[in-house]
């Protein structure tokens, strides 16, 4: 135990309680019913994206599914049409995976266990904690990157805190420091203080209720603290995307593999090089296309790869029965009622097809 750690259990979690009632976010939109449901989908959505970006999405993915039975009986392509831009594709297929087991094995009701709830896919340990915490008012910790932040400048916790020591000092904290009472409160606090005031950039020191106490601050560490993530090199691919379009303006969408890069989402189809354009196109059941032009490439980042896209525009003047027929390609034009997630990359190769004019667009997204 931290020399003096016991001293301050009680008043850690009393400061941040009272600066909570006065300070802290009290009017979310998954505040206004904190039911099981709202709070694991609020926190799935949460994971590495801002509130102000989570609020639309989670209105609209509410009023859409609004109990878990309606989420487990939707089909994975109208719960990726309502991701689609949220990024972290991989949280939107896990939820509605966890919404079928929890419906299919636990009668539609979320687990009160820690044991039980980490059984859920994309459910780890802190996730389950929030939920424990927010929806049942159990005393149980949670160690988002809010609270991380908080604890290794109150501490002056140093390394990466992605690193397995550092973590598990993290957690020894955080465990340490829960409340018996009050925990909703807490939680909800210990997370807003990170959000809105021990901020990665410009932290508003002089408003924390936790400044007294703070090493970082009384070190003058509170820039370097956290140790941020190691640099690492982004690899780069090269690849070219087959936009073909037929003579209505739609253009030829395929199914994504669920794992790997917009995993489950639709996007074009792609090969590695032009080489492969023949086979590629005889494959998908084509006949008498043409190569209309060579668009302007784009780039896509990814947290670990940057795509290098080089789009080939290409006319579609027949198609085969095999084209109509196929269950993982579709016609999309994103003006009629089709309900699909699809790729970043489709909605700007769509505007600039009807505006006629291309540029190289570089933005960045999650997959």
């Amino acid at each position: 135990m931290e020399h003096g750690f016991s001293d301050d259990y009680h008043s850690f979690s009393d400061a941040l309680i009272t600066w909570y009632r006065t300070h802290g976010r009290h009017d979310l939109p998954w505040q206004r019913e904190p039911n099981v449901y709202h709070v694991w989908v609020s926190e799935i959505m949460l994971q590495q994206t801002q509130v102000a970006t989570v609020i639309p999405y989670f209105e609209r993915f509410i009023a859409a599914y609004p109990e878990i039975e309606d989420l487990a009986a939707a089909s994975i392509d109208e719960v990726l049409h309502l991701w689609s831009g949220l990024g972290y594709y991989s949280r939107a297929r896990n939820l509605y995976r966890a919404a079928a087991v929890v419906v299919s094995e636990h009668g539609g009701n979320f687990p009160r266990s820690l044991e039980d709830l980490l059984t859920l896919p994309g459910i780890g340990r802190s996730t389950a904690g929030a939920i424990l915490a927010l929806a049942y008012e159990l005393p149980f910790p949670i160690l988002d990157g809010n609270v991380k932040r908080v604890l290794t400048r109150r501490y002056a916790v140093h390394g990466w805190p992605g690193t397995t020591a550092v973590l598990k000092r993290l957690w020894t904290l955080a465990e340490r420091l829960v409340p018996q009472n009050g925990i909703r409160e807490y939680t909800q606090a210990i997370m807003d203080l990170g959000a809105t005031v021990c901020t990665r950039k410009r932290p508003r020191c002089g408003a924390c209720p936790l400044r007294r106490e703070c090493k970082a601050y009384h070190s003058d560490q509170v820039s370097t603290i956290p140790t941020p993530r190691p640099r690492r090199e982004i690899a780069e691919r090269d690849v070219v995307f087959l936009v073909i379009q037929n003579k209505t303006g739609a253009i030829l969408l395929q199914r994504r593999p669920l794992e790997g890069l917009w995993g489950g989402l639709w996007s074009c189809p792609e090969i590695a090089q032009e080489s492969e354009l023949v086979g590629s196109l005889a494959s998908l059941g084509f006949q008498n296309l043409r190569i209309h032009q060579r668009l302007s490439s784009l780039k896509h980042s990814f947290t670990h790869i940057r795509l290098n896209i080089h789009p080939l525009l290409i006319h579609a003047d027949g198609i085969t029965n095999q084209v109509r027929e196929a269950v993982d390609l579709c016609w999309y034009s994103g003006e009629d009622s089709l309900k699909i997630g699809v790729s970043a990359v489709v909605p700007l190769l769509l505007k600039s097809l009807r505006s006629r004019s291309y540029r190289e667009i570089c933005y960045d997204e999650n997959g």
